[in-house]
């Protein structure tokens, strides 16, 4: 069953192979635009998220891999705080 709020975003990896991801939300730290990802595949059966960087290009969107580990620590602890308070 589909929810109808998913938003399924469809991307081409390094390999060129077509991959799928449900948008689950986009987060704002420090004026930079971040989106979670989840892998819409087989191999993802641990729900795993993924988190990107989201560069804006005139209409079109792209996402960017964080390679700097003092910003992935940043973003992982925004998103922990947001669960924590949600969970309260």
């Amino acid at each position: 069953m589909t929810n109808q709020n998913e938003q399924i975003i469809e991307t081409l990896d390094e390999e060129g192979n077509k991959v799928s991801f449900e948008l689950l939300d986009i987060v704002s730290v420090d004026d930079v635009e971040y989106a979670l990802l989840l892998p819409q595949n087989e191999e993802n059966e641990e729900g795993e998220i993924l988190v990107m960087k989201l560069k804006k290009d005139g209409d079109e969107f792209s996402f960017e891999a964080i390679e700097d580990d003092e910003e992935f620590n940043k973003i992982a602890q925004y998103i922990e705080e947001i669960e924590d308070e949600i969970e309260e």
